[in-house]
């Protein structure tokens, strides 16, 4: 496989995990697929993580965002173990 092929796999996989994390949020559900809605709220994001408390929001989704992964982590293995 040719290494232009390998690197449009890899973004290509990556752009499709980052659609998903929008999905698993509930976005898209939320917004009734309005693609104009979650393109302005992911601008407002960006906004927000550019000006002077950029890094505070950063901290506070990013706790936020592991603490979802780990009650999803956790939710698996419990519905795994029964």
């Amino acid at each position: 496989m040719r290494t232009w092929q390998v690197e449009r796999r890899k973004r290509t996989r990556h752009l499709i995990e980052l659609g998903g994390l929008v999905v698993k949020a509930g976005i898209v559900e939320l917004t009734n697929d309005d693609r104009a809605t979650i393109y302005g709220a992911l601008l407002w994001i960006a906004a927000k993580l550019q000006n002077h408390e950029g890094g505070h929001a950063r901290h506070l989704w990013s706790a936020k965002g592991k603490e979802a992964f780990n009650a999803e982590r956790h939710e698996q293995q419990n519905s795994q173990g029964t």
